[in-house]
């Protein structure tokens, strides 16, 4: 296989050959024997296109995301790292110097706080077993590391045409998510530390262990490759958005000097006049402030699948950021539900439906999501409107109320 080393593409499809034995059931240690022999490196984004690839050849991606911790641990040691001279991850407030702040935090958890306690014996059960609902506990906190990921950091990848590492990756984010609050489930029932348990909770850490590295590894080079310091920038303060699993995150100002390349910028159209619509007429802050007010949140889609707006309420159901405008819509879902967005959608474009509601407890929320297709006079099919909101302090009001509150 020499042959390959020279030559992008037929390496490229010797990744792909070596992730395809894998899946056709060959041991870890005979592949990676096979990629030791071939290769003296490989670069992330061939790893992520020849993921992309397979793909494309009609591998599901829930197949390639079972494959993803085997070939993980395959290519980690021989990716060649890519930095530029100012290492972004030094950089205080920078997203990837928060994202390995985070990780550094996720790593001293599973450490300090959990594996020391994953024991079949011990002298003082309850208190190791009290340390351990706590260590686990912290876990839940993954949630918001995962989605700052996922909504901020994903639609630049597939801006840039990197699409199959987010759906493998999100995918796995979920089944951690997943595990995560199985485990917590089972801690909450007072579940005694078993063999079984002990598997479970170390298939869990090996999990977000894996996942460490890819972040670090895989995405990160793949979005230092393609995004300017204005779209690093944009990422930074929205960030907040989401939140934080650390403290004091720095506000990041970089120098305002990224001259000679694309900037990205949503630009407000009619500024300096009025928005008139058939019913009357707005001034932009006046239909801005207006559509933030509505006790309710609200995004709409247009007859492409993109996504074009989205309400910035105070009180918000699910975290929104800017870099959704212009995504498509398949890729703001985790795989596991994107299918049945895609019916959704496809129900409101053939007129099979012009609705459709889900409801679900979250947090200690009752959220309703409620989608609408929208129509032009004539019929014309011209997007979708969704609109979110807590109901729990909707369903429990009782009794009337004629006077204004004091």
């Amino acid at each position: 296989m020499s042959e390959y080393i020279n030559n992008r593409e037929m390496r490229q499809n010797a990744i792909k050959e070596i992730i395809k034995k894998l899946h056709d059931g060959k041991s870890v240690e005979e592949v990676k024997q096979l990629f030791e022999e071939a290769f003296q490196g490989v670069s992330a984004s061939e790893i992520s296109a020849a993921e992309a690839a397979l793909i494309a050849d009609g591998l599901p991606v829930e197949e390639v995301q079972k494959l993803c911790d085997v070939h993980a641990s395959v290519f980690k040691g021989s990716i060649e790292e890519i930095h530029q001279p100012d290492d972004p991850t030094l950089i205080p407030g920078h997203p990837l110097n928060v994202l390995v702040r985070e990780n550094k935090k996720i790593a001293h958890i599973i450490e300090n706080g959990i594996r020391p306690y994953l024991v079949l014996t011990k002298e003082n059960v309850k208190e190791e077993f009290s340390k351990l609902k706590e260590g686990i506990n912290q876990l839940k906190d993954l949630s918001v590391h995962y989605g700052k990921k996922e909504n901020l950091l994903f639609p630049y990848m597939e801006k840039y045409g990197i699409t199959a590492p987010p759906k493998v990756m999100w995918g796995v984010d979920d089944e951690i998510r997943n595990q995560v609050k199985e485990t917590v489930e089972l801690l909450d029932k007072n579940v005694k530390i078993n063999e079984t348990l002990v598997q479970k909770i170390e298939n869990l850490l090996g999990k977000i262990t894996e996942m460490i590295f890819k972040e670090e590894n895989i995405m990160a080079p793949m979005l230092l490759e393609q995004l300017t310091q204005e779209e690093w920038k944009t990422i930074a303060d929205e960030s907040g958005e989401i939140g934080f699993m650390i403290d004091h995150v720095p506000q990041w100002n970089p120098a305002a000097d990224d001259k000679g390349k694309d900037k990205t910028e949503i630009k407000e159209a009619g500024e300096a006049g009025l928005i008139r619509l058939p019913s009357g007429e707005f001034k932009l802050e006046e239909l801005t402030s207006m559509l933030n007010t509505l006790p309710l949140d609200i995004t709409f889609v247009n007859k492409d699948d993109v996504v074009k707006y989205f309400s910035e309420g105070k009180e918000r159901a699910f975290p929104r950021t800017k870099a959704i405008i212009g995504r498509n819509v398949s890729n703001c879902h985790p795989p596991a539900s994107v299918h049945i967005v895609e019916q959704i959608v496809e129900d409101f474009k053939t007129g099979r439906k012009d609705q459709e509601d889900f409801w679900i407890k979250m947090a200690g929320k009752y959220i309703l999501i409620r989608y609408y297709a929208v129509r032009s006079h004539e019929g014309e099919y011209l997007g979708v409107l969704e609109v979110t909101q807590d109901i729990k302090p909707i369903q429990e009001i009782t009794g009337e109320k004629r006077l204004i509150s004091e």
